[in-house]
C-alpha cells in the first residue's frame, strides 16, 4: 500500500509540474518549453515573451494552483466536519460574504470616490472585510452551538443573508454596475498580480499550515464526535480552527479570484477514490495535488476559444457530474 500510494504522489506531482508548465506555454501567443526555461534563466531572446510569461502567466498559474489547493483542503475539512460528502467550503456563508462585500463597492459606484472604486484592491478588501465578517459571526456562534448540524444550518441561514443582500443591492442598482458584479461572479485567476499574491500567499499557507496541525483531530471526527472526546480531542477548539482555516482558504482565495464552484466538493471525492484511504495524513497533501492540477486544468481548457472563458463555468462542467455520481452512488 504504501508504495503504491508513493507512486502516486510521484505521478500526481509530475502531473502538476507538466500541467503548470502547459499552462505558462499555451495561450493566444503560444510560447515553447524552451523559450520558457530561457526566460526564467533569464536568457529569453523574446521580450514580448518574458513580458507575458513573467508577468501575466506565471501569477495566473500560481494562482491556480493556490486555488485548487485551498479550495479542496477547506472542502475536505467540511466533509469531516459535518461529516456529509456534499460539503463544501462555502457552505458557512463565507463566498456569500465576501460577495456582499464586493457588490456593496460595485453598486455603490456613484456615491465612492471614482479612483477608490477603479482600484482593484477597493474589491478584495471588501470581499476580504465581508468574508471576515461572516466568518466572526459564524466563530462566535462555534461557541454556542455544540452541535456541527447546527452550526452548517446557521451558516447556511448567514450566507442566505448575504445572498439577499446582494439582491436588494442589485435590484436598486444600474445595469453597468450588475454588469460588473455578475463578471466578478464568473470568477478570474488573471486579476491576480504579484502585488496581490504578497497578500494571497501568506493567507493560503496559514490556512494549510492550520489544515495540516489538525490531521489527527480530523481523523478522530470521523470516527463521531463522542468518539473523539474519548480521545481527548476537544472539539469546540477543534472546530473552531476548522471555521478559522476555512475561512482564511475559501475567504482569501474567493477575494482574489471571486467564487470558483464545486472543486471543494469533488476533489476530496477523487483523492479518496485514488488512494482508498480516510487518513487525512495521505488525503491532505493528495487534496493539494489533485485540486492544484484539475484548476490547471480547467484554466487551460478556458484558453482554447477565441475568448478566454470564465473559470467557474469550466470547473462547473468538471464538479456537477462528480456530485451526480456521489449521489447516485450513495443513494
Amino acid at each position: 500500500m504504501k508504495n503504491r500510494n508513493l507512486i502516486l504522489f510521484l505521478t500526481l506531482s509530475l502531473l502538476m509540474l507538466g500541467l503548470f508548465l502547459a499552462d505558462l506555454a499555451w495561450g493566444s501567443i503560444p510560447i515553447s518549453l524552451r523559450e520558457i526555461v530561457s526566460v526564467f534563466f533569464g536568457k529569453g531572446t523574446e521580450g514580448i515573451n518574458s513580458e507575458i510569461l513573467l508577468n501575466f502567466r506565471l501569477p495566473k498559474a500560481i494562482t491556480a494552483i493556490l486555488a485548487g489547493a485551498s479550495l479542496s483542503v477547506a472542502g475536505l475539512m467540511m466533509q469531516t466536519l459535518f461529516r456529509n460528502s456534499l460539503a463544501d467550503p462555502y457552505i458557512l456563508g463565507v463566498s456569500s460574504g465576501a460577495s456582499l462585500g464586493v457588490a456593496l463597492v460595485m453598486m455603490a459606484a456613484s456615491v465612492l470616490p471614482v479612483a477608490f472604486v477603479s482600484s482593484g484592491w477597493a474589491l478584495i478588501v471588501a470581499a476580504i472585510i465581508g468574508a471576515s465578517v461572516v466568518l466572526v459571526l459564524v466563530v462566535g456562534v462555534s461557541f454556542k452551538v455544540h452541535n456541527a448540524v447546527s452550526l452548517l444550518i446557521v451558516g447556511l441561514m448567514f450566507g442566505t443573508i448575504a445572498g439577499s443582500l446582494v439582491s436588494v443591492l442589485q435590484n436598486f442598482s444600474n445595469p453597468d454596475a450588475i454588469k460588473l458584479f455578475v463578471m466578478w461572479t464568473f470568477g478570474s485567476l488573471s486579476a491576480v498580480t504579484w502585488n496581490y499574491m504578497q497578500v494571497l500567499l501568506p493567507v493560503v499557507l496559514i490556512g494549510i499550515g492550520i489544515a495540516f496541525f489538525l490531521q489527527k483531530r480530523l481523523d478522530g471526527l470521523l470516527l463521531g464526535e463522542n468518539y473523539a472526546r474519548g480521545l481527548g480531542i476537544s472539539i469546540q477548539q477543534t472546530r473552531f480552527l476548522i471555521v478559522i482555516a476555512t475561512g482564511l482558504l475559501a475567504g482569501g482565495i474567493t477575494a482574489f479570484t471571486g467564487p470558483i464552484a464545486f472543486v471543494g466538493v469533488a476533489v476530496p471525492h477523487i483523492a479518496r477514490g485514488l488512494f482508498r484511504t480516510s487518513s487525512h495524513k495521505i488525503l491532505m497533501p493528495a487534496t493539494i495535488l489533485c485540486g492544484a492540477s484539475l484548476i490547471l486544468v480547467c484554466d487551460i481548457i478556458s484558453q482554447i476559444p477565441t475568448y478566454t472563458l470564465p473559470i467557474n463555468t469550466i470547473s462547473a462542467l468538471f464538479g456537477a457530474p462528480i456530485i451526480i455520481w456521489i449521489i447516485l452512488k450513495k443513494r
